[in-house]
This record gives structure tokens, C-alpha cells and sequence, in this order.
């Protein structure tokens, strides 16, 4: 019993970590974006002032465009390794209740699509930020 209970805590400690993973990412995203917003030039500026600016503009987009793409790989890769402890954690339960009860399988089925749903989420993510890039 004792192991039983040790095995549901940490099923449950790795299903908030990967829903944690799944924010963390969301977060990310969420910055990125506000980042990747161009800043408007002043405009009292001198023609030679205005080619530094188109300079760092472009460094700028380019250091953006890089974090962009950094961030879709860590939406889609972490949200695939959350999805995967998801599923081995919710798929070994739903296995011994179907061994024990056949008339369940239905209702397993779906929660094993509903931790699936974690990697969706993250390659949707992913492509948004590609899509920005």
C-alpha cells in the first residue's frame, strides 16, 4: 500500500512538472513577442545617426529571430518530452484498469488522447513563433 502510494506521488509530481514545462514555455513566447515588437526611432535624428540605427535594427532582428527560433525548438521538444511522461504515466494506469475493469477502456482511451494533447499544444506554439519569424 505504501508503494502505491509513493508510485501516485510521483505520477502526479511529474505531470505538474510537465504542465509546468508547458507554461514555462507559453512564457516564453509571451516575451518574445514583446521583444520582437520594433521600437520607433526618434525623429530628430541626423542621416548619419539614422544608418547606426538601421545597423543595430538589423543586429537586433537578427538576435530575435535567433531567440524565435530557439524558443519554437524548446516549445515543440519539451512539450513532446511532457507529452511523453504524460502518456507512459497515464497509459501504465489506464492498462491496469482496463486488465481489471474491460468495460473502461473508452474513458482510458481518452484520457491517454488528453495527455497527448500537451504535445499539440506545444508544436502549435511552435509554429505561431515560426510563423512571426
Amino acid at each position: 500500500m505504501e508503494k502505491a502510494k509513493r508510485d501516485l506521488k510521483r505520477k502526479i509530481v511529474l505531470t505538474v512538472a510537465a504542465t509546468v514545462i508547458v507554461m514555462a514555455i507559453i512564457s516564453l513566447v509571451s516575451v518574445t513577442e514583446v521583444f520582437a515588437q520594433e521600437k520607433p526611432a526618434a525623429p530628430a535624428q541626423a542621416a548619419t545617426a539614422t544608418a547606426t540605427v538601421d545597423a543595430q535594427s538589423a543586429a537586433a532582428k537578427a538576435q530575435i529571430t535567433g531567440f524565435a527560433f530557439l524558443a519554437a525548438a524548446l516549445a515543440f521538444g519539451l512539450g513532446a518530452v511532457g507529452a511523453g511522461i504524460a502518456v507512459g504515466n497515464v497509459g501504465s494506469a489506464a492498462m491496469g484498469a482496463i486488465g481489471e475493469k474491460p468495460e473502461i477502456a473508452g474513458q482510458a482511451i481518452i484520457f491517454v488522447a488528453l495527455a497527448e494533447g500537451i504535445m499539440v499544444f506545444g508544436f502549435i506554439i511552435a509554429i505561431l513563433i515560426l510563423g512571426r519569424a
